[in-house]
């Protein structure tokens, strides 16, 4: 599964979880970072900590483990660590003061939406 894939897949666990306003920010030509960031907003500090969850647990299903994970237990801003991709899962506020978006202003953006939520299991079959 390419980096792209896994990014996408993080981001439509997130919309599972009831997530919003998810974007993927395409990194790879101008940082050497990683290359995308999924941003994520919840509505609540705990909205925020079950997001972060459902993505991490629909990932390990596909053998991904963070290689850091920081926040889940304020709820804030989580930060998933995967390496070529790094998932921000924001409380709505706190995404606003911070800005990712406006920061990584010259990133092609893809947005994601509801259309396509993943379906347990469809995870572990792409892998394969």
């Amino acid at each position: 599964m390419s980096v792209l894939s896994r990014a996408r897949l993080a981001g439509r666990l997130a919309l599972d979880k009831r997530g919003f306003d998810v974007k993927i920010l395409k990194l790879k030509s101008l940082s050497s970072v990683c290359d995308f960031f999924v941003i994520v907003s919840g509505s609540a500090t705990v909205h925020v900590r079950a997001i972060a969850e459902g993505i991490e647990d629909g990932l390990r299903e596909t053998g991904e483990k963070p290689y850091l994970s920081e926040g889940i237990r304020d709820g804030n801003w989580v930060l998933l660590d995967y390496v070529d991709f790094v998932v921000h899962v924001f409380y709505e506020p706190t995404r606003r003061f911070y800005a990712l978006e406006k920061l990584w202003g010259d990133a092609p953006v893809e947005r994601l939406d509801d259309d396509e939520p993943v379906k347990r299991g469809a995870a572990r079959k792409q892998k394969r």
